[in-house]
């Protein structure tokens, strides 16, 4: 069976982005590959400007919001990054042989370092920690969102490189495994789904607060009358349907999108009833949760401590073979390299 990992940043609370593009994969494959590994990729969030105390709010709501979507941590780990320091320690093996270059090509570095007067190096060196976090636990094959593909071809490439220099098979080279859901834009219809950009639905939004976003939400721009046929496949609310609605609602919702039998309206009505149905169970979890905040530090601490298991076994075998394995007696006979040889 396959060993999988994946980790997901600290925003807070999940929107339906995040969900529809990670999370409900995950609650699937928790069933399919127990024993799999997710992660709160703390270290990542502090890349750029942040609050501290706004951050500690967002690693527990991130947590929680995971735990209410459907994670079940008695079939997965569970835990966040910063509570296993040998995420940091591998990071920063990699990092001494990985090519700069080949870090300065990255799509996401280019594209925020564009936005950046002042580049952090931390930006740079990004992808080699989402190396490491997947690494660490020897993982064979990870979910991941179109956009983190590249990322995960560093990672692999990382372990060719660790094998081949030390000359050992350790690393697997972790296959991607992509999310069904297509991707899918924001509410505008224009950009990927980001709180920055007031373009999302919120997983633990009220019923009333959800219709207000989807009822003004950008569909086929060419249908400007109810009578006009509509397009589903450019449609951004019927990529929502494929993820939300039952196959037979979102056969009718594109038959009559493209005989005009509906309007855009009638179909984000239907959208709205059955994402109320699937998210109503996950609020309702998040208050209990929120209701008994020690539950989630439970699972945190147990999943941490599970975690940290492989991981140390993990950084006992990479450092024998690195040689930064504890010194012995023995050691001391070993010549240095320039050294003369012993007298006799």
């Amino acid at each position: 069976m396959a060993r999988i990992f994946s980790g997901i940043q600290p925003s807070g609370e999940l929107h339906i982005g995040n969900y529809l593009g990670a999370v409900k994969n995950w609650v699937r494959l928790q069933h399919e590959h127990p024993g799999a590994t997710f992660c709160v990729v703390d270290y990542h969030a502090i890349t750029g400007r942040y609050d501290p105390q706004v951050l500690r709010a967002r690693r527990w709501g991130m947590a929680a919001s995971l735990l209410a979507a459907g994670i079940d941590p008695a079939r997965v780990t569970l835990f966040m990054q910063s509570d296993v320091p040998e995420h940091t320690e591998l990071s920063w093996i990699f990092t001494t042989f990985t090519p700069l270059g080949e870090l300065e090509r990255q799509v996401q570095f280019k594209d925020k370092a564009a936005r950046e007067e002042s580049i952090p190096a931390g930006l740079l060196m990004y992808p080699v920690l989402q190396a490491a976090d997947i690494l660490l636990y020897r993982a064979d094959a990870v979910p991941v969102g179109e956009d983190q593909v590249q990322h995960l071809e560093l990672a692999r490439d990382t372990a060719r490189r660790f094998n081949a220099k030390f000359a050992v098979a350790y690393f697997p080279e972790p296959q991607p495994m992509l999310s069904p859901t297509r991707r899918i834009l924001g509410l505008d219809g224009q950009a990927k789904m980001s709180k920055s950009l007031g373009n999302t639905v919120g997983l633990l939004e009220a019923d009333d607060a959800i219709w207000g976003k989807l009822r003004p939400a950008v569909t086929d721009p060419q249908r400007v009358r109810k009578s006009d046929p509509g397009r589903p496949e450019v449609c951004n609310v019927y990529q929502l349907h494929r993820a939300f609605s039952a196959p037979a609602v979102v056969a009718e919702v594109e038959a009559n999108c493209r005989s005009a039998g509906w309007g855009c309206m009638d179909c984000k009505k239907a959208l709205h009833g059955a994402m109320v149905a699937e998210l109503t169970p996950i609020r309702a979890r998040a208050a209990e949760l929120q209701a008994a905040p020690g539950r989630v530090l439970e699972v945190l601490e147990d999943g941490a401590a599970r975690a940290r298991a492989v991981a140390r076994q993990t950084m006992r075998e990479v450092r024998e073979i690195v040689g930064l394995d504890p010194l012995t007696v023995s050691a001391a006979a070993l010549p240095a390299e320039g050294a003369p040889p012993a007298a006799g």
